[in-house]
This record gives C-alpha cells, structure tokens and sequence, in this order.
C-alpha cells in the first residue's frame, strides 16, 4: 500500500509540473513579441524589416515593412484572433516573394505587445484601420490578405485593390462555432488561467458572429477579384464559410482553392501552397 501511494504521489508530481511548465510554454509561446524578439526573427534570416509605430483613433499599433521597390506590387497582411505580425513571417522573409512584392503586416489593437488596449469588437473599426495602413499606397497594385479573422476585414474595405486574397475567413454568422474552451474565460473561476491574448481573443471570439450579421448583407458591393483558400479539414473556421462566399460572388468574381486535409493551421502547414498561389497573382 505504501509503494502503491508513493507511485500516486510521484506520478501525481510529475503531472503538476507537466502541466505547469506547459502552462507556462504556451502562455510564452503565444503572448505577442518585442520589436527586439521580432526584428531576431527577421534577422535571422538576412532580412532587415522596417517596425514602425502608428496612431488610428488614440490606439497605437506596430507596423512591420519590408518595402523595397515602388514600381512592385505590395501585400498587406491581416491576421486573425489570435495573430501577430510573426503570423507571415514565413511569406515576408521568403526569397521569391521578396523579388515580386513589397510586404507590410500589422498587430490589430488588443494584439500588440504589452497592449493595454481591449480588442475593439468591430469589424467596421477594423476596416477602417486597415484602410489607414494602406493609405498612401499605390490601391491598384496593393494586394489585401485576410486569415481567419483578418478575412473578414479585408472583405469589408471596398476600396479598389488589386486582389483580396482570404484565407480561411470566418465571414458566415450561421456556420460560426462556439469552442467550449471559450467558458475558461467566462467563468470568474478559470479566467485567471486565461493569457491576455487569449482573454481578447475571446471577446473578439464571443462578439464575432454578431458582428458578422451587420456585414452578410453587404459583402456583395466589394467588388474587387477575390480569391477564398480554404482547408476542407477545417473545424475552427468550417470550409462552409468560403462555400457561402459562392453563393454571393459570381464565378467571374471569386475564385475558391480547396485545400486537402488542410486545417485552420494553414497559413504555416500548407505554407508552399499558398505561397504558389500568391505568386500567380504578382506578375
């Protein structure tokens, strides 16, 4: 009895610093970064990225460049709940990319490092954000790209762009699910364990759907070429959302890329795929 409770005890340790030292790793891992932890990221490498701080509505933000040549077309990025601007650190630090097209990402308010701000809850508010990180740019050889979140966003400005690319965008209130993690956050009990990042993510989470119903009736006046890369796979953001897009957008408008066994993790799993399909729209 005595070796049978010494094992419980043992085992039982094991698991608290199991879960401890896990805890801590992903409170890290997902907390946004310092512009110093940012620029290594680039630096490492050979990339030397311009961060920059700017001003919308009383909310600063930070901005990350690498903008080479006025004559190239240029991406803008905009990530999802959560998201930072090392969500496209892939796509801005690789060669091919860098040759064919200056690239600018952003941390939305709520995401930015040590942000003391909440995330704003408005997809009109974030629409206009964007459209103040693209002013001053050359719109018909600018291309928006929306993740997640970030999709619906792009989808809002019906500015004229060159593409709006979406990647896995949550823009469908009816199909739009509610994680049970999501109550970790709600219940005064277990809202401590939540990292601040995730607490805004899921007030932006909580608030989507509703914010979607203001915009369903509305993204037909964008009337830019829209290009929906989706992952059949995927159960945070089902593929349904990309499939409601057909039934507003004529074929001529919208062109949807399925991804096989592809989940919301794409931007990162299904990283060459999409970097081919970016490209085809940089010449």
């Amino acid at each position: 009895m005595n070796i049978f409770r010494k094992i419980l005890k043992v085992l039982g340790f094991i698991g608290a610093v199991f879960f401890i030292g896990s805890y801590f790793f992903f409170y890290w891992a997902t907390s946004p970064k310092s512009d110093e932890k940012v620029l290594q990221k680039f630096y490492e490498q050979g990339i030397v990225p311009e961060i920059s701080k700017l001003n919308f509505n009383n909310f600063d933000f930070r901005k990350v460049s690498i903008y080479r040549d006025s004559t190239l077309p240029t991406i803008v990025f905009v990530h999802g709940a959560i998201g930072s601007v090392l969500d496209f650190s892939e796509y801005m630090t690789d060669s091919l990319l860098l040759k064919k097209a200056n690239m600018i990402v952003y941390d939305r308010i709520g995401y930015n490092h040590k942000d003391k701000n909440n995330v704003q809850e408005s997809i009109a508010f974030e629409r206009d954000m964007l459209e103040e990180v693209v002013k001053g740019l050359a719109l018909e050889k600018t291309i928006l790209v929306g993740y997640s979140y970030g999709g619906p966003i792009a989808l809002a400005s019906y500015k004229k762009y060159k593409k709006v690319i979406l990647l896995a965008p949550a823009v469908y209130s009816k199909v739009e699910p509610m994680p049970w993690l999501l109550n970790l956050n709600k219940w005064k009990l277990t809202r401590w364990l939540v990292p601040p990042v995730w607490k805004q993510a899921s007030r932006e989470k909580l608030s989507h759907k509703r914010e979607l119903e203001k915009f369903e009736n509305k993204w037909h006046l964008n009337s830019n070429k829209i290009v929906s890369i989706h992952g059949n796979s995927d159960w945070i953001v089902p593929f349904s959302n990309s499939e409601y897009l057909n039934t507003i957008f004529p074929p001529s408008q919208l062109e949807l890329v399925a991804l096989d066994n592809a989940g919301h993790e794409l931007i990162w799993s299904h990283f060459k795929q999409i970097k081919l399909e970016l490209l085809k729209y940089l010449d």
